[in-house]
């Protein structure tokens, strides 16, 4: 991944975010971090081609997408998982389906998946709650399931939005442990935060946002 002179702005209003320039080779683990209105979710969206930025290149898997056609937006979003601070699960979904739900959009059968999807679960501890529906499950647990769905498909990118935000200290340390596990087989990590705590329990690089712009952390 590859960002220079990232800009950014709504409907030609100011900048929210400005010359934002960063790389993250395959493989890394990187935190975002800044305040709430810094510009981490809109950053995010951009790198996840679901907001085209005003001005500058983003290159991602080695390719520029800023001005990809939006046909081809799908395959480059197979290769990105993402996880939302508000989980975005389907209340009319299982656990399992919910977590199932790329392989299913992408036409593979159930039975071609049941196992993967089942060792998940028991790896993000939900194995026993495979059946159960969104009402049902603590905010920690709808956030595992929300984690194991975004990286199910095997994604080579990983954006994580605030994912410990709506969990308590001792769940955001569990959570965060998942993360660097997906990383150490692979997966490259962006994961943003306002969690100083948090920050300091890994040794990984800091990008810090401040009012649109990248300043030392």
């Amino acid at each position: 991944m590859r960002l220079e002179n990232i800009g950014l702005r709504y409907n030609g209003g100011p900048e929210i975010l400005r010359d934002v320039s960063f790389s993250l080779d395959p493989g890394a683990f990187c935190f975002l971090t800044g305040p709430s209105g810094a510009g981490k979710t809109s950053l995010l969206r951009m790198l996840f081609l679901a907001l085209r930025p005003t001005r500058g290149l983003i290159g991602i898997f080695g390719r520029d997408v800023t001005g990809v056609a939006r046909r081809d937006l799908p395959q480059f979003r197979r290769r990105i998982g993402v996880v939302f601070q508000e989980f975005r699960l389907l209340d009319h979904l299982s656990t399992f389906d919910n977590v199932a739900l790329p392989l299913r959009v992408a036409g593979k059968r159930v039975e071609s998946y049941r196992s993967d999807v089942m060792d998940l679960l028991q790896w993000v501890g939900l194995a026993g709650k495979a059946h159960a529906f969104p009402a049902v499950l603590s905010g920690g647990e709808k956030q595992r399931a929300a984690i194991a769905r975004a990286v199910i498909g095997k994604p080579e990118l990983l954006l994580a939005d605030e994912p410990t935000g709506n969990v308590d200290p001792i769940l955001a340390r569990r959570l965060l442990h998942l993360f660097l596990e997906l990383n150490r087989l692979g997966t490259t990590v962006l994961l943003a935060t306002h969690d100083r705590a948090l920050v300091a329990q890994a040794n990984a690089p800091v990008l810090h946002l401040e009012r649109g712009e990248l300043r030392a952390a």
